[in-house]
């Protein structure tokens, strides 16, 4: 079962989840992690461990200024204005515009396009402890296609049996690209206006994904039941509540986990995959 973790915004637990969630089901199987969150990953403090790391690439147009004729209909198929004919060939090319397509190779008539490598980031593995994996993405600095970090993440996990996905905050593309194929989304939003309101916006696009998914509310309070309200107006499960607790607070600080310091959390968590695979349709 893949089961991503996701928040419409930044600061609401998501990592906390992720991890805790992880190191609480370790106790009874192997469990793989994928950090999505490839622009600033961060399980990593969590399981702090070495490892070893596999580039990330994506195919850019060469251009061959020789055989260039200028005819421009590359840039015309180019959606993306990497692509700029100039009164001399080859044309100018923005390789970070390149969303690597492959269309201006494909239609060029002189046969003056070829694609090469060019790397954007770097796959990290770990086994920071019994029974998880960790498998980190990370996007080089300065790079815009994290999307494709994110695909060689999932690409490495396979058909993984209990596989956990850490995306990043908000709606983007990188977030709908570590939510495809998802069997399902947890949702960490906190008992804010903010959290609210980007809470209605990831559970619109999990609802236009078609991925079951339910609510973890961090920073919990009692006295506010404005998300409470939106998840029961949504038929939204609240799966867990964590309080806003200055214990908690400490422990997540210090790069340490609930799970593992408060043994009531780890049984929460493991109760909560219970949840989790049971509104699924899967089976532990």
């Amino acid at each position: 079962m893949k089961i991503i973790v996701a928040s419409g915004k930044g600061g609401t637990g998501k990592t906390l989840v992720a991890a805790n969630l992880a190191y609480a089901l370790s106790d009874q199987k192997e469990v793989l992690l994928v950090d999505c969150d490839v622009e600033e990953p961060n399980l990593h403090l969590f399981f702090p461990q070495g490892g070893y790391e596999l580039p990330v690439t994506t195919p850019v147009p060469v251009f061959d200024a020789d055989r260039c004729t200028g005819c421009g209909r590359c840039a015309e198929v180019c959606r993306y204005g990497a692509i700029t004919v100039l009164k001399e060939p080859p044309p100018l090319f923005f390789e970070k515009l390149c969303h690597s397509c492959g269309g201006c190779e494909m239609i060029c008539p002189e046969g003056a396009i070829h694609e090469e490598e060019r790397a954007i980031g770097k796959i990290r593995f770990s086994n920071p402890c019994d029974n998880i994996i960790l498998i980190s993405g990370i996007l080089d600095e300065g790079e815009v296609m994290a999307p494709r970090v994110i695909a060689a993440a999932k690409s490495y996990a396979g058909g993984h049996p209990t596989t956990i996905l850490d995306a990043s905050p908000g709606i983007a593309c990188p977030v709908v690209e570590a939510m495809q194929g998802a069997d399902y989304c947890i949702l960490v939003t906190e008992s804010t206006p903010f959290g609210l309101h980007d809470l209605a916006l990831a559970e619109s696009v999990t609802r236009c994904l078609g991925i079951p998914s339910g609510v973890i509310i961090n920073r919990f309070s009692d006295e506010d039941d404005q998300v409470m309200d939106f998840c029961r107006s949504k038929d939204l499960p609240v799966l867990m509540t964590i309080p806003f607790d200055r214990e908690i607070a400490r422990i997540q600080n210090t790069g340490g986990l609930i799970s593992e310091s408060m043994p009531a959390y780890r049984e929460k968590f493991a109760d909560l995959f219970s949840r989790v695979t049971s509104a699924g349709g899967f089976s532990r």
